[in-house]
């Protein structure tokens, strides 16, 4: 008998993302969370869903339309998106000695981990937990020491908390109106920040994996044992290696066709936006600013996003190494699908290149939609578009001055490519589509391709 739809493991990711959502805009709404400036429904939401998908577009000012009490639901829907709710429930279970629904020890494993669903899920969730705040709580030291050294802006514990958990759930967003910009002479923010994206971006199997692999190196126990990285964690840190020196190295190239004297890029504004634009989506120069083609490296950095298992949006580091080794593989007219020396399964494969298509198909309807929503006359070039909405589905958070100008349709359209995006389009697909196994063959016939 086949299981409701409604309880299946992406629909229980749809449901508790879409829930943290709702609440959080009411709670945004509140007349404590605003200043001055009331907030409207639309903008709740936006802001709840860029939160929660940790994405860091906004319509409106963080700094000066919501209170501290407005800026702290942002905070913890950044936390609770950035983890995923699920994560919580099932580490209240586990405390609570109740057992995990297999439909929930399943959407999490799809999410956190390759092990069994249901092996040492409390313990690990527990770890994963206990491995966020500990990074977070030392980011926020680190920030908070830089603040305190730099005149500008003060020096404030809830801004280095903030910025902190910003960072590494790979939210961007920020307590001050010009985001990073006015932080961007301190080295140990930029660092800080750096290194907080780029941790935040690996996923926590990583993580978990590095930190029992250190703790193996420390104890000496590799003199015994030879020190085995796993494929996957292989290919997420060389992966995002060679696109973290690829991308500084590109928008430095582009930087002398930037033709305003006030956003010349050095090579630490390189790095810096070549972590958070795969990523996060702080920015320490202004975005518009810069040439059509520094718009394009970003774009790409962008659509491929973080790791697995991480905060970061995009289709990921592993898609990307998974579907080039497919490609290279048709190319060469192999049968099987090779990489870093292990053969990679057919099915995982597919998946990578249904992953990647979904992803590019969105984007371009998402593209046009927006050519008609928005007024191209009225400074919405087409290459700024295109970087809204990517940076939307990417969960970025990055804009061309945008985001504030687009039209209520516009706003909508963002909001979902903001939900797809952190939710996945392979789950989305599969709450859509019904998979069964045929039963039947077609006759096979040929046709032309290319």
């Amino acid at each position: 008998m086949r299981r409701p739809r409604f309880v299946r493991p992406e629909s229980l990711l749809f449901l508790t993302f879409g829930g943290l959502i709702a609440v959080g805009a009411l709670l945004l709404l509140l007349p404590v969370s605003q200043r001055d400036t009331p907030i409207t429904p639309l903008d709740a939401l936006f802001t709840s869903t860029s939160a929660v998908c940790v994405t860091g577009l906004v319509v409106v000012d963080t700094a000066t339309a919501y209170s501290r009490f407005g800026q702290t639901v942002i905070m913890i829907l950044i936390q609770l998106g950035g983890l995923g709710l699920m994560t919580f429930a099932a580490i209240a279970a586990h405390v609570a000695r109740r057992p995990v629904s297999f439909s929930s020890a399943t959407a999490l494993h799809d999410a956190f981990f390759q092990a069994d669903a249901r092996n040492e899920l409390g313990r690990s969730l527990m770890a994963i937990v206990g491995l966020t705040l500990l990074i977070e709580a030392t980011g926020a030291a680190f920030l908070y020491w830089g603040l305190h050294h730099d005149d500008t802006p003060p020096p404030d514990v809830f801004a280095a908390c903030f910025l902190s958990v910003s960072a590494f759930c790979n939210a961007g967003f920020s307590v001050y109106s010009d985001n990073a910009i006015s932080l961007r002479h301190s080295y140990v923010i930029v660092f800080t920040v750096i290194a907080l994206v780029t941790i935040g971006g690996l996923g926590y199997s990583v993580l978990l994996e590095c930190l029992a692999r250190a703790g193996r190196f420390v104890r000496r126990e590799t003199r015994t044992a030879p020190l085995l990285w796993s494929l996957h964690t292989r290919v997420v840190l060389i992966v995002s290696g060679w696109l973290l020196a690829g991308g500084t190295l590109a928008l430095l190239a582009c930087n002398p066709l930037n033709r305003h004297a006030g956003s010349n890029m050095t090579w630490i504004d390189a790095l810096f936006h070549s972590t958070a634009s795969r990523t996060a989506g702080f920015n320490m120069i202004t975005v518009e600013t810069l040439p059509v083609a520094s718009l394009l490296v970003l774009i790409a950095l962008m659509f491929i996003g973080g790791s697995p298992g991480s905060c970061a949006g995009g289709i990921k580091t592993t898609s990307l190494a998974v579907w080039a080794s497919g490609i290279t593989a048709r190319l060469r007219g192999m049968d099987s699908f090779n990489l870093m020396g292990r053969r990679i399964p057919p099915e995982v494969v597919r998946k990578a290149g249904v992953a990647v298509a979904l992803a590019a198909l969105w984007n371009v309807a998402g593209i046009m939609i927006l050519t008609v929503t928005e007024d191209l006359e009225n400074g919405m070039r087409l290459e700024r578009l295109i970087f809204e909405q990517v940076s939307a589905f990417g969960t970025v958070g990055l804009s061309a001055d945008v985001t504030h100008r687009l039209s209520t349709a516009g706003r909508i359209w963002i909001i979902a490519s903001m939900f797809v995006g952190r939710v996945g389009t392979l789950t989305i697909a599969f709450m859509v589509v019904r998979w069964r196994v045929a039963s039947y063959r077609y006759p096979e016939e040929r046709i032309m391709i290319g």
